[in-house]
């Protein structure tokens, strides 16, 4: 996610807190927030697949997902 669309959710934020959002902000607001989500999760589904766990034996366990 670029940081054009997090300075926008920001935007929205402050906007909904002070003044309130139109129907069409508050969809737009929701659509960037679930996008954000999105890439978060990714993110760090990406790096727990490069992490291993040391055991106090020595030997590496690879952390991956749990579904």
């Amino acid at each position: 996610m670029d940081q054009k669309k997090i300075d926008r959710i920001n935007e929205l934020a402050r906007k909904s807190k002070n003044e309130g959002l139109s129907e069409a902000e508050k969809s737009e607001q929701t659509e960037l927030r679930n996008e954000y989500r999105r890439a978060v999760t990714g993110n760090l589904a990406a790096q727990l697949e490069n992490t291993y766990i040391l055991t106090p034996d020595g030997k590496k366990r690879k952390v991956g997902r749990n579904r």
